[in-house]
């Protein structure tokens, strides 16, 4: 089954979390209300240097998505 890049996702026992999940490599869910992201790839020494330099790109990413789905949800 194909699946998109992101996806949207909340859950009533955190009522103000906004969560986005990234479903390619390296597959993480971030949480927008406080920019927590959780990993579910295990990386060694070497890619977690290249990952942190990405991560802010990542949350940009992120961020762009969510706001793009709002929008067509407000229209």
């Amino acid at each position: 089954m194909p699946l998109p890049k992101f996806i949207l996702g909340d859950n009533s026992d955190y009522p103000n979390a906004i969560y986005v999940i990234h479903t390619e490599f390296p597959r993480f869910i971030i949480n927008l209300e406080d920019d927590d992201l959780e990993w579910f790839e295990d990386f060694d020494d070497e890619d977690e240097k290249e990952l942190t330099a990405e991560t802010e790109n990542m949350i940009k990413l992120a961020t762009e998505f969510y706001d793009r789905e709002i929008s067509l949800y407000e229209e």
